[in-house]
């Protein structure tokens, strides 16, 4: 199962890297949309994208609206993990495509048992 992280916070980034991977995840990792649109591109194998919503050059939401609309991929489970806890933003991330929308901070068992839950249920 492929994974990719995109996070401007670096120290999330490599926190979720970690635990990720030690649950036997193969985890990208990009730091704004703009990478993470490029690694989607290069890597049409990546099962579920976990973004932040606010980030440099592309945000979270215009890279769901990317995955969804340009790479036309509805397959892909897409998790919003953010600290923006506003109903507009979070009805907005769904109209997108999101599969869910957590917010920060997380419990590192809680979010690994979830991706474990929404990956089977899918």
């Amino acid at each position: 199962m492929k994974l990719l992280i995109c996070d401007d916070d670096p120290v999330m980034l490599r926190v979720l890297e970690l635990r990720l991977k030690k649950d036997g995840f193969t985890v990208l990792k990009a730091t704004n949309g703009k990478e993470a649109e490029q690694l989607l591109t290069e890597h049409k194998d990546v099962d579920l994208l976990i973004t932040d919503v606010y980030m440099p050059v592309v945000s979270g939401l215009e890279l769901v609206s990317y995955v969804r609309s340009s790479l036309h991929n509805n397959s892909m489970i897409i998790l919003i993990l953010t600290c923006v806890n506003v109903q507009e933003t979070i009805n907005q991330a769904l109209e997108l495509g999101a599969n869910e929308y957590w917010t920060k901070p997380v419990n590192l068992d809680e979010i690994s048992t979830k991706i474990k839950n929404l990956i089977e249920h899918d």
